[in-house]
């Protein structure tokens, strides 16, 4: 959808933060919320979260505020998770395995329903019910089962690889969880999940937090 194209990416990040947190209101028996009590949760400026939400289509009630459930509807309907996607994973080794253990992925709108690898002593087998195939069966499979979403896992210098693979088989989404920064056509959409980024951030508040001890102590 066109409207959608021109929601900034940082909306796109926060609205399943806000659902997760509307999720945990729902258990508790909460049937109302606002924007000001969801920009305090997340220290997010309250007429951020009313645009935010306001790109889903829900209206909230004058002096009431939101109905929960109804705006956790609505969040998943805008992000498309009351649909599922199959996806394909490629690489399946320790971090490979490890996503294919949670099974979390289908509340997001996303089913992986093979996975591929080069090494033959996991080729055969299947990782918490999924099917291993040979790269080879790739092509063949994603035409078939007609999949636009592939999961890149492997190591770095098989991610490009891999990512090419991916594409000539008709995946024209990438969900890619190495380093690399993939060579794509401008026809394919790529998420990068680096971690490095993330570990940054934790060395820094680790180093700060104990220099905050350190002069504490000194005291």
């Amino acid at each position: 959808m066109k409207e959608k194209e021109t929601v900034s990416e940082l909306t796109l990040r926060r609205l399943p933060k806000y659902r997760n947190y509307l999720i945990k209101l729902c258990k508790s028996g909460q049937e109302f919320t606002s924007a000001s009590e969801i920009s305090r949760e997340f220290d997010v400026h309250h007429t951020q979260v009313r645009k935010d939400l306001a790109i889903t289509g829900v209206r909230g009630i004058p002096k009431v505020g939101h109905v929960v459930e109804e705006l956790i509807v609505a969040i998943e309907e805008y992000l498309n998770w009351n649909n599922i996607s199959d996806a394909f994973l490629i690489g399946a080794g320790k971090l490979g395995k490890a996503i294919l253990g949670y099974h979390g992925f289908e509340k997001a709108g996303i089913k992986i329903v093979a996975a591929f690898d080069t090494n033959p002593e996991i080729i055969g087998t299947e990782i918490e019910g999924i099917p291993v195939f040979p790269m080879d069966k790739l092509n063949n499979l994603a035409q078939r089962l007609h999949i636009h979403i592939g999961i890149i896992t492997v190591t770095q210098k098989s991610a490009q690889q891999a990512a090419d693979s991916a594409i000539n088989s008709g995946i024209i989404a990438l969900w890619n969880f190495t380093p690399v920064n993939l060579q794509v056509p401008e026809d394919i959409i790529v998420e990068n999940v680096d971690i490095y980024p993330s570990l940054a951030v934790l060395s820094k508040k680790i180093a700060y937090r104990k220099s905050e001890r350190t002069k504490i102590l000194k005291k």
